[in-house]
């Protein structure tokens, strides 16, 4: 089971795009899943036309020290978070092949994050998860940190109590992973799984109009949270092909 996630957000200019993405897609990785322990690779373009219902209550960071890149999303699964540090990071970037340093140094804003997964749900179309475990074909992720330390607790509580068991029984959802960062910026990440954008919009942004005691709890929580740049991002899968 793939338990643990190796995230990276990062942005891109228009020339060469098409040529980053096709060495990228074609031979990073590919040479990438060669490794032992990677399970899966992803790689997603966050797309803007998106329905919320979060507009004027998500805080972001102002920290100038955080990348802000966030066009692109390139995960890779693990069973546990022990293969994205054996060998680390780091690591791999010494051993890169000149060409594919200088294609990884198209890269703007790079930020990226080492995650262990806390909790997870499937939701009503967990079937259509490709046999690899790759995620599905539209996803949501958030990396944030809560407002205080004082304000963690109520955080778990609120995604253990509510939001979770939410997902699962959310139309067109495939599942959702709560994730706690091992490295990295963000301390909190989620990640859910659609089948299509379409009916992400179409579904998740009114699921808790049902119950407005819990809508307003989730209000509460979400105006604490010092989200990422661009979080959270929704993407499209480029990667493996859809």
């Amino acid at each position: 089971m793939d338990r643990a996630i190796w995230a990276t957000w990062y942005n891109l200019p228009e020339e060469g795009r098409d040529e980053y993405l096709s060495w990228l897609h074609e031979v990073h990785l590919p040479e990438a899943l060669q490794r032992p322990g990677y399970l899966w690779g992803a790689h997603y373009q966050s797309t803007d036309n998106v329905k919320n219902n979060v507009e004027g209550r998500l805080g972001h960071t102002t920290d100038p020290s955080v990348p802000s890149g966030d066009r692109f999303i390139l995960l890779f699964g693990a069973e546990t978070p022990r293969p994205f540090f054996d060998p680390t990071p780091a690591e791999l970037a010494e051993k890169r092949t000149p060409d594919a340093a200088e294609m990884i140094g198209r890269r703007i804003g790079e930020r990226s994050a080492i995650f262990a997964e806390e909790a997870r749900v499937d939701g009503p179309e967990v079937a259509q998860r490709s046999k690899d475990m790759t995620p599905g074909p539209c996803i949501q992720m958030g990396s944030f940190n809560a407002g205080k330390v004082e304000d963690e607790d109520e955080l778990g509580a609120w995604y253990h109590a509510w939001r979770l068991p939410c997902m699962e029984t959310l139309e067109g959802c495939i599942g959702c992973r709560k994730l706690i960062s091992i490295s990295g910026w963000a301390k909190h990440s989620v990640l859910y799984e659609f089948t299509s954008l379409d009916i992400r919009n179409a579904h998740f942004p009114g699921h808790e109009k049902h119950d407005p005691e819990k809508e307003a709890w989730t209000d509460a929580v979400v105006r604490k949270l010092v989200h990422a740049p661009g979080s959270p991002n929704v993407g499209l899968r480029l990667w493996p092909a859809i």
